[in-house]
């Protein structure tokens, strides 16, 4: 007998029949609430729709097809705005894909937001956000220093589109916060954007007293949201949502990836906020693809193993480091003097002091040239938060286009190595660095 199809239903007449759902994960066994290291395993992700693979599968598609002509329409009312609640289930891949959204399941575990977006780069995640969040007239109110083509972004291409910005230092205290967001009130602040701790100084941003001030200042629909780039502690380290943030910003390049082999970024926070980035995405096209999507799915798996070593090389290195008679200071977080302003936020809003540093050297740009020169296991190259140890000069390199005297205000000077500690031996490491220093 001839197969036959089945009869259609109303839903399948309608387009009203919901997506097919992955089995719901895990997140609780009995009383307990699973970690995220052990979600990253499986979470958001049925084997039972990928012909029992244990892995996803790396979805290589433009389009994805519509069960019906009424299912289309349905899709692209919620994708137009012309039907409450946004869109449902895939339809192209400029908008989302498979790998993309078990991806942004997985990224939200870690700091407990209700959404996430996955962007083709760090400043791909970044200049999104600016451009779902502020028009002409604008101002952005930020802390300093910031990555160097984030503040490039801020006052030379946005600046030409008549959006204003107004910046207070990354350790500023509340009453320093408050002047210059007074200040910046008497406009329309569309955003407030944090770095912390700064690139490249390590100086931490106190996010309860840059809420707060917020809080006081504004109120109702003009209270701006708080936006911060977590990428160098987190998201083990620093979890700013909960000191007041309303969306996280990160290049997943670094940590989340982790091996130095795919650049992305991601947005977390809570739903509206990253509807209104969603839109703005799919329009721009900045979603990330599937292939980095699902590298980045197997990074995760690791992320809290490689942090954590990678953190516990960085004490032993510092501690070598910063009693050495060519070394200056040493800009770790762990070494925060005790009662000072910046130990008081770290120990308010982090969990542990990272394992990238700002390493001053005695001299200038001729002493930091030859350390760099003189590395053999450490690699003279930007980023950090990979498997391997990398260490480079932002004066000279990240933070050239930065005007000279903005770089000394904000003590990016010429002696200053940015250094990344990665998996390696932390013995092998100490070595590396004590030979370079006979070079200096």
């Amino acid at each position: 007998m001839a197969n036959t199809p089945d009869k259609p239903t109303e839903a399948d007449l309608t387009g009203t029949e919901p997506r097919r759902r992955p089995k719901p994960s895990a997140d609780t066994i009995g009383n307990r609430k699973l970690n995220p290291a052990t979600m990253m395993m499986g979470h958001g992700y049925d084997p039972m729709l990928s012909e029992g693979s244990l892995k996803p599968p790396i979805f290589a598609t433009s389009t994805f097809v519509f069960p019906n002509a009424a299912a289309g329409k349905r899709h692209f009312e919620g994708v137009t705005g012309k039907r409450p609640g946004g869109a449902e289930g895939l339809v192209y891949s400029r908008f989302n894909g498979p790998n993309q959204e078990i991806l942004e399941d997985r990224l939200g575990i870690w700091e407990e937001a209700e959404d996430a977006l996955a962007f083709s780069s760090g400043m791909s995640a970044i200049a999104t956000l600016f451009l779902a969040m502020v028009k002409p007239g604008d101002t952005i109110v930020h802390s300093g220093p910031l990555y160097a083509a984030t503040e490039t972004l801020i006052a030379r291409i946005l600046g030409k589109f008549g959006v204003h910005w107004l910046d207070f230092p990354a350790g500023a205290t509340r009453e320093e916060i408050d002047a210059v967001l007074h200040k910046a009130a008497s406009g329309n602040v569309a955003l407030i954007y944090l770095e912390s701790p700064a690139n490249p100084t390590n100086a931490l941003v106190d996010v309860e007293a840059v809420a707060a001030s917020r809080d006081a200042i504004f109120t109702g629909a003009s209270k701006p949201p708080i936006a911060i780039d977590n990428t160098f502690l987190g998201p083990l380290w620093a979890k700013p949502l909960k000191q007041g943030a309303d969306l996280v910003v990160y290049s997943l390049t670094k940590y989340a990836g982790g091996h130095s082999d795919l650049v992305a970024g991601g947005v977390l926070g809570s739903k509206a906020h990253i509807n209104t980035l969603r839109m703005m995405r799919n329009t721009i096209g900045t979603i990330c693809d599937p292939n980095t999507a699902w590298m980045l799915l197997r990074s995760l798996e690791t992320l809290e193993l490689r942090m954590s070593r990678a953190g516990e090389n960085a004490v032993k290195v510092c501690e070598y480091l910063r009693t050495h008679p060519k070394v200056e200071s040493v800009g770790y977080l762990g070494f925060l003097e005790e009662g000072s302003r910046q130990r008081d936020i770290y120990n308010r809003h982090c969990t542990g002091a990272g394992s990238t540093f700002s390493l001053y050297l005695k001299g200038g740009e001729k002493e930091a040239f030859a350390f760099l020169d003189s590395l053999r296991i450490a690699k003279l190259a930007v980023s950090l938060g990979g498997t391997e140890t990398l260490a480079s000069a932002p004066a000279a390199m990240t933070h050239l286009s930065v005007p000279d005297a903005r770089k000394q205000a904000l003590g990016i000077t010429d002696n200053l190595v940015r250094i990344s500690i990665g998996v390696e031996d932390a013995d092998d490491l100490i070595a590396d660095f004590e030979e370079a220093l006979k070079a200096v």
